[in-house]
């Protein structure tokens, strides 16, 4: 566990480097454009990213207004647990999400969906603040999202107590720049709060005490490497920082492959985490990905202009 510790620590280590790195540019660019005249406008720069979605997380990426986009998202069962038993996961109970969201004007777009595990509704909306721009404008991009999901289980499937427990909530600060016509990164930081956490009974008093907080700190970086036309090597790293009382969650490590169209993006990937509303994958992960704990997942998205 030290170990692994230490492997945690070293990771979180680059990986907030990189973040001052872009910070440290993205302010630099700033201080001299202040002290630049005025500069033209500027049109903003296309495709940081090939879809919405990448692997876990969202984009910044908002798409044109008027446009409607349905995504299937899908997490087969862990590789090793079961082993050739349940053919690595793939004969394994599922994990689904199918959304729908509509661009209803510039730069903001509003989404519904519903996700296997825990038969969770959720609504969400995203909006993008700052476009990166060509020649000399903006040098990032940066998009907020939030939703809020409900559990819609039965009272007796989910032990819910009161109305309220039902509810969760996810926020999330996306800043991303694209390096080169091939390199696009984005960090963010990430924010999830649920009405009701797991507990366990404390018999000497006979109270239920919670594991965790109801509140979760975390950032996220993504990284999207073009090697065609079409085709893109994706990864991504999501690191928990709020220190639970117990069940703190582990690193979520991903990687895998995107194709794109004009319309369609489809990414196959490798990842340590089955749950797919994102404040059940930031606050819930308990796949250790040093023990080699991965399961396959994939996303499929569809733009229609309406």
């Amino acid at each position: 566990m030290k170990k692994n510790n230490n492997y945690i620590s070293s990771l979180s280590k680059s990986v907030l480097i990189m973040l001052m790195f872009i910070l440290t540019y993205t302010g630099s660019v700033l201080a001299q454009t202040n002290d630049a005249p005025a500069a033209k406008v500027t049109t903003p720069i296309k495709n940081t990213f090939g879809s919405t979605l990448m692997i876990d997380n969202q984009t910044v990426m908002v798409p044109v207004k008027g446009t409607l986009e349905a995504d299937i998202q899908h997490r087969f069962g862990l590789m090793n647990k079961n082993n050739q038993k349940d053919l690595w996961g793939l004969y394994a109970p599922s994990n689904i999400r199918l959304g729908i969201s509509y661009v209803i004007m510039k730069d903001l777009a509003i989404g519904y969906g519903i996700t296997k595990e825990k038969m969770l509704m959720d609504v969400s909306a995203k909006y993008a603040l700052l476009k990166q721009g060509k020649e000399g404008g903006m040098p990032v991009s940066v998009t907020f999202f939030g939703n809020v999901a409900v559990d819609t289980r039965d009272a007796a499937q989910n032990n819910v107590r009161y109305e309220q427990d039902r509810y969760s909530y996810f926020s999330q600060l996306m800043v991303a720049r694209k390096v080169t016509d091939k390199l696009s990164l984005q960090v963010s930081g990430n924010f999830s709060w649920l009405n009701s956490v797991e507990g366990y009974v404390d018999f000497a008093t006979g109270e239920i005490k919670q594991k965790m907080y109801n509140y979760h700190a975390s950032f996220s970086c993504l990284g999207r490497y073009k090697i065609s036309e079409k085709s893109a090597i994706i990864v991504g790293y999501d690191q928990p920082i709020t220190a639970h009382t117990a069940s703190n969650p582990f690193p979520n490590v991903s990687f895998g492959f995107e194709t794109t169209t004009s319309a369609h993006a489809f990414q196959i990937f490798a990842t340590t985490c089955n749950n797919i509303t994102p404040q059940y994958s930031n606050m819930y992960n308990q796949n250790d990905f040093s023990k080699g704990y991965f399961l396959i997942g994939f996303n499929i998205t569809r733009l229609w202009n309406l």
